[in-house]
């Protein structure tokens, strides 16, 4: 008689041979919502460079650029193939426009899996140093035109809450085509602030010679490179709008996730998931994400999963007067 050990171990064996046999051979696309040039391109681009080897039946990954933010994400929801041969990475905010926006989040996270975090990502408040203002202080008197790429981003929410909140002159100015096109923006001064991650700000040239600086940041803890910059919850003295910031803010712990659509059998999953923990650790992959200046802080697809559930189970006086900020 077979002992249990014998028989988990055929079972593990069975679904590593059927999971090699389905993704022999094939492609798999890395869909993102946004243009080429940002830190989900970049991210993403190096998944595809590397994670292949590790799936069994090792099959070719290859990022595909589909401009339209949050509204890509509902297409990957409801028409992604829901076999494992799609993956995405997409805001970190999904969760949050599901609570907030249901009327634009028509989808349901529980229903996804992650597969991994590659980084935390704080969003920074990245003003320009000939802008009206350019202290918090200066703020509280002097308007400055902020722009924004989609009204359900951080480019949006971030300065939004502050606006409401921490009663800062912003002006908001949305309609921007992607993150790239933000910096171009502000170098032209035709705009004086944007929010964007802090992994793609940080090694930009007019950050480091001073000519754009962070003053605020969000987040659950301040970035470690950022010790003296303040969280959107401490500039904020109104106790809702505390909550409503550390709401607003719980997807930087998710960062620049790879998800996959609902009904994804678990061996494969599993597998992925696997391949993700693998290519973290991988020379050649470590090598390049320094390269490229992509900041790595890995979390597992189970973690990356519990933060996720984390922010959906936030209670509903909190998620109201969320919502509240963007009317």
């Amino acid at each position: 008689m077979l002992s249990a050990g014998v028989l988990l171990a055929c079972a593990s064996a069975q679904a590593q041979d059927s999971v090699a046999a389905f993704y022999g051979g094939r492609t798999i696309p890395i869909i993102i919502g946004y243009p080429p040039g940002g830190s989900y391109d970049v991210y993403a681009r190096l998944a595809a460079a590397h994670m292949g080897k590790y799936i069994p039946g090792r099959p070719n990954l290859m990022v595909q650029n589909k401009p339209g933010g949050i509204g890509v994400m509902r297409s990957f929801y409801e028409t992604a193939p829901k076999d494992g041969s799609t993956i995405g990475i997409f805001p970190k905010t999904i969760a949050i426009v599901q609570l907030t926006h249901p009327e634009i989040g028509k989808w349901n996270v529980h229903n996804l899996s992650y597969i991994g975090s590659f980084a935390n990502v704080n969003a920074v408040f990245m003003v320009r140093k000939g802008a009206p203002a350019t202290t918090v202080q200066e703020l509280k008197t002097t308007s400055i035109n902020v722009g924004c790429n989609t009204p359900v981003g951080v480019s949006y929410i971030n300065p939004a809450i502050m606006k409401k909140f921490g009663d800062l002159k912003f002006k908001i100015i949305c309609g921007y085509p992607g993150t790239a096109s933000l910096p171009i923006a502000l170098a032209r001064g035709e705009i004086d602030m944007v929010t964007g991650a802090w992994t793609a700000w940080k090694n930009r040239s007019e950050v480091t010679n001073g000519d754009v600086k962070p003053i605020i940041q969000s987040g659950l803890a301040r970035h470690k490179e950022l010790p003296d910059v303040p969280l959107m919850q401490e500039v904020i003295s109104d106790p809702i709008g505390k909550k409503v910031a550390e709401f607003m803010s719980a997807g930087s712990a998710i960062g620049r996730a790879l998800i996959v659509p609902p009904g994804v059998p678990t061996e494969r999953i599993a597998a992925l998931r696997n391949a993700f923990d693998q290519v973290a650790k991988d020379p050649e992959f470590l090598r390049q994400a320094a390269e490229a200046g992509a900041e790595l802080d890995p979390k597992s697809g189970l973690e990356t999963e519990g933060i996720s559930n984390a922010i959906l189970a936030t209670p509903p006086d909190v998620i109201e007067s969320a919502i509240a900020v963007g009317k």
